[in-house]
């Protein structure tokens, strides 16, 4: 009854099959038999997607401005005790800062400060890692990035559009995080060769990739309306992921 008392849209909207609107062809539902209003959870997305952009932009600030200060990247590079101490540090610091984060994500607004701290952590530790790079290698990985983040989201909206779920994907994307996470810790202590970090950089960038459009589906489906911060930081972090696996493939090849 709840159903019938809501006014109908225009005819007109229909035709034009505005699924933001609530028209179309599916009554303009994101994936078929969705019991939600899709007003909202287009606003819910919009609003991720405000952060994310948000987010990339001032990570490509700070990153580059790292990059391109020289006593930063010579700092790094220079071999001593205390550059080694400040690297780890940095990239140390997203952890650190993650757990307060994930804590506070659905109160507002101290959820946006550790946020902001968040990003501003996991920027400087990109800008540094990145400095440790050649210039083609950084251009490669960041033109790379944009391409497959822009053809998975459009896929994947296409994809559940259609009725695919993508939630199956969880077990295996969780195995082979943890394969890469152990590579990693065997990599600190026996450094592999270079054709051997092209294919972990190969394999990590699937990997993301994938991430990519499990939690793009999650966005879709499965976030609460208040779970913005988790959806941002999860989607967030699927692309550096992503980004630092292609930097690490395009370095091993050159």
């Amino acid at each position: 009854m709840a159903e019938m008392s809501k006014p109908r849209e225009p005819e007109t909207k229909g035709k034009e099959g505005d699924i933001e609107s609530g028209a179309g062809t599916d009554g303009g539902s994101l994936y078929p038999k969705m019991m939600e209003e899709s007003r909202l959870r287009w606003a819910f997305i919009r609003k991720v997607y405000s952060i994310l952009t948000a987010q990339f932009l001032f990570t490509a600030g700070v990153a580059a401005a790292i990059a391109f200060i020289r006593p930063i990247p010579e700092f790094v590079l220079s071999n001593t005790p205390a550059s080694w101490v400040a690297y780890f540090g940095i990239l140390l610091s997203p952890l650190i800062v993650l757990w307060p984060m994930l804590h506070y994500r659905e109160r507002h607004p101290v959820n946006l400060f550790w946020l902001a701290l968040f990003t501003l952590c996991v920027s400087v530790s990109i800008g540094v890692v990145s400095a440790t790079f050649g210039g083609r290698a950084l251009l490669q990985a960041v033109i790379l990035t944009a391409t497959i983040l822009v053809a998975l989201t459009i896929y994947t909206f296409w994809a559940i559009r259609r009725g695919h779920d993508f939630a199956f994907l969880y077990p295996f994307l969780f195995s082979c995080l943890l394969v890469l996470l152990m590579f990693l810790i065997i990599q600190l202590f026996f450094p592999l060769t270079k054709i051997t970090m092209a294919i972990y950089g190969c394999v990590a960038s699937i990997v993301f990739s994938a991430f990519i459009v499990y939690d793009t589906n999650n966005l879709i489906k499965c976030y609460s309306y208040d779970q913005y911060i988790c959806a941002a930081i999860s989607l967030y972090l699927d692309v550096i992921n992503l980004f630092t696996s292609l930097l690490t493939f395009s370095a091993a090849v050159e």
